[in-house]
């Protein structure tokens, strides 16, 4: 399996592909990665990828693997990351 690419390898394929520096692509990455951190609360989309939306986890039973013993999993908000239909297609090919 190929390893994953890493923030400097995106800042170059990045850098290459518009004629700026490394320096510059990557910090485009880190510009984008702020405004997502500060507009996940209305929901951020980053158009052909996806969206990170805020979600309600509701309280729920869950079981300790170690004892079997059934605990309280109290409710949560959490960080999701919905797949845009085209990423889908262009990844998995459309059926």
């Amino acid at each position: 399996m190929a390893k994953a690419l890493s923030k400097s390898h995106i800042a170059a394929a990045i850098a290459e592909k518009a004629g700026i520096t490394k320096k510059q692509g990557a910090e485009i990455l880190d510009h984008i990665a702020e405004l997502a951190y500060k507009n996940a609360k209305n929901t951020f989309t980053l158009p052909g990828l996806g969206k990170l939306v805020l979600v309600n986890r509701k309280a729920r039973q869950g079981r300790n693997p170690a004892t079997g013993a059934t605990i309280q999993i109290p409710a949560k908000r959490v960080v999701k990351f919905r797949v845009a239909k085209a990423a889908k297609d262009a990844i998995l090919g459309a059926k």
